[in-house]
């Protein structure tokens, strides 16, 4: 398996073909457009440059890097003579099958085929395929090339043969894979999200302002980033995604989303990607508290 196939070229899915192909692994970097797979590529270049400016890699690892990824804008292209496709793409549950079941006609049997999904069932993304046996979960942490876990998702009919390849293949990427059970939100999402939504609700309710909140959590629990600066960072439609699913999957109001995160999807305040959020950021690279969004 020293070649992998990563479909979409984002923000999650340019980290992991940056992560592998830094481990020498040769990736073939798909999307739907030159101007996505762009994106993509400058951002992995801007990476290898920043770590090529503070020291960490020369510039013969940065060439050598660039050097393993190939682009494509033809999936079936793309995922020729592959042994693991990674699907990236947005969290949508009828894209992801659609893109499972046309990987499962357009690769040979023994493909492993995993998702990045940080809260869909991998169940039932195998559902759309006939070897659910190889079908898995590699949930990465962003950004990619920097955080260490990885999530392995076991849907209920993975082998333990693949289980224990994709287990071995992230060791050799640099990461810490961590075996889960395929439940909603698995575990990463199941216990963020609720805080992060319980952040929103104190905010809803008027207990402290946004600065305030993430002050709290920061110096009183030791987070490197309060959750609502957290929740921009991730994108507050993808919170929603996330939160969402699980209501839906558990049928449990804990995990209903609070009535200001959806709101704020609606007004299109979605954080960092669009440039407000619970904070500021159209102004300048650092995050400027929205005075008033919230009274």
């Amino acid at each position: 398996m020293n070649k992998v196939a990563v479909i979409g070229a984002g923000t999650m899915g340019n980290g992991i073909a940056q992560t592998f192909a830094q481990k020498a692994y040769k990736v073939n970097l798909i999307d739907i457009s030159d101007q996505a797979i762009e994106r993509g590529i400058n951002t992995i270049t801007n990476n290898l440059d920043r770590m090529l400016g503070k020291g960490r890699i020369t510039e013969e690892d940065k060439s050598a890097t660039l050097a393993n990824i190939t682009t494509f804008i033809n999936m079936e292209e793309g995922v020729r003579d592959v042994g693991l496709v990674i699907e990236a793409a947005t969290e949508n549950m009828e894209l992801k099958l659609k893109i499972f079941e046309q990987l499962d006609q357009i690769t040979p049997s023994d493909v492993i085929l995993a998702s990045n999904t940080s809260s869909i069932s991998i169940t039932k993304i195998a559902s759309a395929t006939s070897r659910q046996d190889k079908v898995i979960g590699m949930h990465f942490m962003n950004p990619v090339p920097v955080m260490k876990l990885v999530e392995i998702i076991r849907g209920f009919s993975t082998s333990d043969q693949v289980t224990q390849t994709i287990m071995d293949l992230s060791v050799k990427l640099g990461k810490q894979p961590v075996k889960v059970n395929d439940y909603p939100g698995f575990v990463a999402n199941r216990i963020l999200m609720p805080m992060i939504n319980e952040s929103i609700e104190t905010l809803y309710n008027g207990v402290a302002g946004v600065s305030e909140i993430d002050e709290v959590m920061k110096l009183g629990m030791a987070h490197p980033m309060g959750p609502l600066q957290l929740a921009d960072f991730i994108g507050l439609d993808v919170c929603l995604f996330i939160l969402e699913v699980m209501f839906e999957g558990f049928k449990n109001p804990k995990y209903a989303p609070c009535p200001l995160l959806v709101k704020m999807v609606t007004a299109g305040k979605l954080g960092v990607k669009s440039g407000e959020g619970f904070y500021d950021y159209s102004v300048s690279k650092k995050a400027e508290k929205v005075s008033a969004s919230f009274q």
